[in-house]
């Protein structure tokens, strides 16, 4: 049989031969030319194919991009109209300028704007004071009453001058009603006569409404009357000054200014510009002293030929401490106003507020019935209304840009309602941050933060995607380095509006969950396709920075964490542990969710039960050398920091400076990343951990350890025998998650560990004792640096608790309020 195979196998082989021959002879037959058209057709075929793929590719590009830039199909969030004056009254006027010292506007996209600026008069014109800078070294300002809506009272500390501004509203018409303020100055110390004191009172337009200034004397603004298109008919009015019990009235001197704006970015250049020192204070019977005055307004420079945004008119009051001015809006369309809101008016109404609002909060967090003396209270009211009186109203254009686009492009304009993390440093939306400002707002008022909820939802693209930070209009812009402006599309933030949704929902409106589901369901979606991580039930921040040997440590910005230690050489099999416990809390909600509108919940439950897994979550992410869990990549234990010098100069060039550049002393290679600090708590602050896990002892000696995590102030970010503790990233980036103590992690901690104790399982004794040495540290250190330095801080040094970073941060570090009140 083989012999046989053998034989047909070679007469087929013979016969394959004669064919390929003749075909040869017939191609010859038939010329050259046939032989290049059937390549021609060919490399046509292949070029067609190449087009078309190009053509494939340029079209994703552009889908991409498109997408990119459009709002979400699903219905939106916030019913429309319902921010108006109409729909909402109440809080249509607000203090949402968080980045001015004080200020109110509508919630309207270009609306008219008021404010106040001052100036201490002294040689050379002293510092004009309008928005809120560090730099401007005040020793105190901030809200310490503000019930988010109808009244607040703030205390300014500048140098010897105390300041105090105070409003109130009163509902009425249809354009949001009427409004009062008064603002109060004296000074403290010795010393006569008192320096001058001027205050500036101003209104403006953004591209809409008309402005009529009513002067007395030529000099002294005593109203304005204009128009807009939300607010109807108006009349402010700016009274004179009263002596500081409000009985008499106060000599003063008078100048306005009536100027083009070039918007409301540049307003504090306006003023600056028109000032001189050619006027004379010249009381009856006293020394004259000269003094800067706004005078004639000529433009700012490299300004000429640009057309106006607008029109500011400015009330200029220049007096001698002590002494109070109040100024009154009142709206063209309350009929029967029983009298305007003055004076005794005025201070009856502050006074009924006042008791409102410490009644409401004893009511709502019960600082009282715990046993807190009353200068404690005061502190948790004030941390609680700095919050509320920083939030904002922002109306533009985000700049986006695609790992898909060369250049970055403007999203479509949008609105955002929101608390802010800083006046001074941070006074713009930022994703991650508000979650947990509005697990304090939803306590003191759940339609509030419902609706700011809503407002971020809506701020969503086709593809699911919520930019991490929010930088709307120009007054926002001015207030970020370039460098910062830009958002990514691929980069995304802890979902925290989770943890305050999670709280609002047993009494959430339905009708209000069935608006949010929708766009729920895409950003949880959104999470699960871009940041998905190398295996199954993992996940990987995406954005981290693209150029490794410039930091010790590239950051990871997405995260919240920033400069929190990750594997030292980005790569895609990075697995990043809290991200994947974020995305189990995550599935949690959306699971709860589901179930109150009756949607389907399966999906979601199942992927909450595979990523709470306590067994699964320990061979991806616990790291037994450090005993510990924690991220994995690929890693290098060895890299510091050295000064490497460049090449040497040019002839008659000053030699180049050194940079800072990363030095790697050992090779990486994927492993656990041995950096214990707050991620290495994950499972425990968003408690996944198993009350009875055999791993929940180690995460609890970790956190008492003070060789670790534990000071007498709170936890700090990262153990103090980490190889990277308190080390500088950059030659210009000081270590910020490196060692520092974070209130909003310490909130977390303390929450979780009240769950333990109150879980039956072996540590709940252990978790009940750390629970309330953390509580008492944290809350004592929190009110003692309040007391010294007048500022709630952005974070808190692990060796002498004082604060630092930027300041006043009533953002997250605001949580101290529900620490002391045990709501959790």
């Amino acid at each position: 049989m083989a012999g046989e195979r053998r034989r047909r196998g070679g007469e087929g082989l013979r016969e394959r031969t004669r064919e390929r021959g003749a075909r040869r002879e017939r191609e010859q037959q038939r010329g050259p030319g046939r032989g290049r058209t059937a390549l021609l057709v060919t490399a046509a075929a292949a070029a067609l194919a190449l087009g078309l793929a190009a053509a494939a590719a340029e079209w994703n590009r552009w889908s991409a991009a498109a997408r990119l830039v459009t709002p979400h199909p699903a219905p939106p969030a916030l019913p429309p109209g319902s921010t108006g004056p109409l729909a909402s009254p109440g809080r249509f006027w607000g203090t949402y300028r968080p980045h001015v010292y004080f200020g109110m506007k509508t919630r309207s996209p270009r609306a008219l704007v008021t404010g106040l600026m001052w100036l201490q008069q002294g040689e050379g014109g002293g510092s004009l004071r309008h928005t809120c800078e560090q730099g401007d070294g005040l020793s105190r300002y901030g809200w310490v009453m503000h019930d988010g809506e109808n009244f607040g009272v703030q205390e300014i500390r500048d140098g010897d001058l105390l300041l105090k501004t105070e409003f109130v509203k009163r509902p009425g018409g249809e354009h949001g009603g009427d409004w009062s303020w008064r603002v109060t100055a004296r000074m403290e110390g010795k010393g006569s006569p008192a320096p001058l004191l001027s205050l500036f009172f101003y209104v403006a337009t953004d591209g809409q409404g008309t402005l009529e200034p009513h002067l007395e004397n030529k000099t002294r603004l005593a109203a304005v009357t204009g128009t807009s298109e939300e607010l109807g008919d108006f009349t402010l009015t700016f009274l004179r000054p009263m002596v500081e019990s409000g009985e008499d009235p106060k000599y003063a001197s008078y100048n306005y200014l009536d100027a083009a704006s070039p918007g409301l970015h540049r307003l504090t250049e306006v003023v600056r510009s028109s000032l001189s020192n050619r006027f004379v204070f010249a009381p009856r019977g006293k020394s004259r002293r000269r003094f800067f005055a706004v005078d004639a307004f000529r433009g700012l420079p490299g300004a000429a030929g640009e057309p106006p945004r607008g029109r500011l008119l400015l009330h200029q009051v220049t007096l001698e401490p002590p002494g109070t001015v109040e100024v009154t809006f009142e709206s063209g369309s309350v009929a029967d106003r029983p009298g305007r809101l003055a004076g005794g008016a005025l201070s009856a109404a502050l006074a009924r507020h006042t008791a409102a609002f410490e009644q409401r909060f004893e009511e709502t967090f019960g600082l009282g019935r715990k046993g807190f003396p009353p200068p404690q209270r005061r502190f948790a009211q004030a941390a609680l209304s700095d919050m509320l009186g920083g939030m904002g109203y922002f109306h533009g254009r985000s700049l986006v840009q695609s790992p898909l686009q060369e250049r970055p492009v403007p999203a479509p304009e949008a609105a955002l309602f929101t608390a802010v993390p800083s006046r001074s440093f941070f006074p713009r939306g930022f994703l991650w941050d508000e979650g947990f400002h509005q697990l304090l707002l939803a306590r003191w008022d759940p339609a509030l933060s419902r609706e700011v909820i809503a407002h971020w939802l809506d701020l969503m693209n086709a593809e699911g995607w919520i930019p991490r930070e929010q930088i709307l209009g120009e007054e926002a812009r001015a207030k970020v380095p370039p460098e910062f402006l830009l958002q990514h599309s691929e980069t995304a933030n802890p979902p925290t509006l989770l943890l305050a949704l999670q709280q609002l929902l047993p009494d959430a409106p339905l009708p209000y969950l069935q608006r949010l589901f929708p766009r729920l369901r895409a950003w949880y979606d959104w999470y699960n396709r871009t940041q998905a991580g190398p295996l199954p039930l993992t996940f990987r921040w995406r954005g981290r920075d693209p150029n490794p040997e410039r930091f010790l440590n590239p950051k990871t910005l997405a995260s919240g964490l920033d400069d929190y230690p990750r594997a030292s050489h980005p790569s895609p099999e990075e697995r990043h542990l809290d991200l994947r416990c974020w995305m189990a809390l995550a599935s949690r909600v959306l699971g709860e969710v589901a179930e109150r509108l009756g949607e389907p919940a399966g999906p979601y439950r199942e992927m909450e039960r595979a990523l709470s897994d306590n067994g699964l979550l320990e061979q991806l992410h616990w790291a037994q050398e450090l005993g510990a869990f924690a991220d994995y990549g690929n890693h290098s234990s060895a890299v510091g920091l050295r000064w490497q010098r460049l090449a040497p100069a040019a002839p008659g060039r000053p030699p180049p400076a050194p940079q800072l550049v990363r030095e790697v002393r050992e090779t990486p290679q994927p492993r656990f990343v041995g950096a214990l600090g707050y991620v290495s708590l994950f499972p425990l602050l968003l408690q996944l951990l198993r009350p009875d896990s055999p791993r929940l002892p180690a995460v609890l000696a970790t956190m008492r350890s003070e060789r670790q995590l534990w000071t007498p102030f709170g936890l700090r970010s990262l153990a103090r025998d980490s190889p990277l503790y308190m080390q500088r990233n950059t030659e210009h980036d000081p270590p910020y998650w490196r060692g520092p103590i974070w209130v909003n992690i310490n909130y977390l901690a303390l929450r979780a560990l009240r769950g333990y104790a109150g879980a039956d399982g072996p540590q709940r004794e252990r978790a009940a004792e750390i629970y309330r040495e953390l509580r008492h540290n944290l809350v004592a250190n929190l009110y003692r640096q309040y007391t010294e330095s007048g500022f709630l801080w952005e974070q808190y040094s692990d060796s002498t608790g004082r604060g630092q970073g930027c300041h006043p941060f009533a953002g997250w570090s605001a949580l101290v309020v529900l620490v002391m009140a045990e709501d959790y």
